[in-house]
């Protein structure tokens, strides 16, 4: 039992990431399921751009507190900065999820749902890359 406790607290960081990583993919997959079952048409090449859009705005909101709270602990106050480095990078791979589903859905005619899945695994490395080096990373204490 202590070995499995010594492997969690070792790993606590990734595995909050991929229990939160999930929630998030929960919550975007189920905003762009519900559109694209409902109201929007994701054979219309804007449709699907607009509930993909949607999709990852509640997902980027969720990802962003839970990310800051459970997943890397950030202590400091939140700043405009910090919050400005983790929507610009989930930016980045909202353009990487776009071109993704434009190539395979929209040229390629692979099915949305499907192809919805593989790209969110492909996001979810990225975004944890960008969110561990570049947005909650720790800073160094300068009086050392």
């Amino acid at each position: 039992m202590n070995k499995i406790k010594e492997l969690f607290v070792k790993y606590q960081e990734i595995i909050n990431y991929l229990i939160f990583g999930v929630l998030t993919t929960i919550v975007s997959l189920a905003t762009y399921y519900i559109l694209t079952v409902t109201i929007l048409d994701p054979k219309v090449a804007l449709e699907l751009q607009i509930a993909n859009v949607i999709s990852w705005i509640a997902a980027v909101n969720f990802a962003y507190f839970s990310n800051r709270k459970w997943v890397f602990k950030n202590k400091n106050k939140a700043s405009l900065s910090e919050a400005s480095k983790f929507y610009l990078a989930r930016v980045s791979t909202l353009l990487v999820d776009m071109g993704l589903m434009f190539i395979f859905v929209t040229k390629m005619g692979v099915n949305d749902k499907i192809m919805k899945i593989i790209v969110q695994v492909v996001i979810t490395v990225l975004n944890y890359v960008f969110s561990k080096f570049i947005v909650f990373k720790e800073k160094k204490n300068e009086n050392k």
